[in-house]
């Protein structure tokens, strides 16, 4: 069986066959699965980072967490497979990768992050809005501009930060166009749009 190169933790160095990495991630409990998650910062392997990123779509709440957090945290080059993670079937996938790839700073990326505000997910919509104010994608104005008027506030709300992030002033008629609902955050951040003019 392939063996992983030693993985480091604060504690000890641990040497790991790759299936029962795969096998713990792939149907272990949802504490040996962050317990796995937890030794896995610093690898590089194609097929665990793979099996990482899949994580991220994980039933339990805490799983995707950890997941989110070990691949955040890892320093070897594995935006290729973020950027994969973009297009994948499942929502959650999709969502985190973006937020994945911008916590990484990956602005490269920027252009395929764009094309997720679109998304028929909101929870997406919302995450893409978000890395790309975490990114300060200025050429994103007009994507994010589009993201005022949507029908769910979340991604309202997402986009508004998103325009502050990035330092573009809003209208007074788009600040309206955003609170067609009535939200405590989202007139707290139109407060804050108002003042960042």
């Amino acid at each position: 069986m392939k063996k992983i190169e030693p993985l480091f933790t604060s504690k000890a160095r641990f040497n790991v066959e790759l299936g029962d990495v795969i096998k713990v991630l792939e149907s272990g409990s949802s504490e040996e699965k962050i317990r796995m998650l937890e030794l896995l910062t610093d690898t590089n392997d194609d097929r665990i980072i793979q099996e990482i990123i899949s994580r991220l779509g994980d039933d339990d709440i805490r799983v995707r967490g950890e997941a989110f957090s070990t691949l955040v945290l890892n320093e070897n080059e594995i935006s290729r497979f973020l950027i994969q993670g973009l297009k994948s079937h499942s929502k959650d996938i999709r969502a985190y990768s973006a937020l994945i790839l911008a916590n990484r700073e990956e602005t490269k990326v920027i252009p395929e992050i764009v094309s997720m505000v679109d998304d028929e997910h909101s929870m997406v919509r919302a995450c893409a809005l978000g890395a790309l104010g975490y990114l300060r994608a200025q050429d994103a104005g007009n994507a994010i501009l589009q993201c005022l008027g949507d029908s769910n506030i979340e991604v309202r709300k997402s986009a508004v930060k998103a325009m502050i992030d990035i330092g573009k002033p809003l209208s007074e008629e788009m600040l309206q166009t955003v609170l067609q609902q009535r939200d405590y955050e989202l007139e707290r951040l139109v407060a804050q749009a108002k003042k960042s003019k």
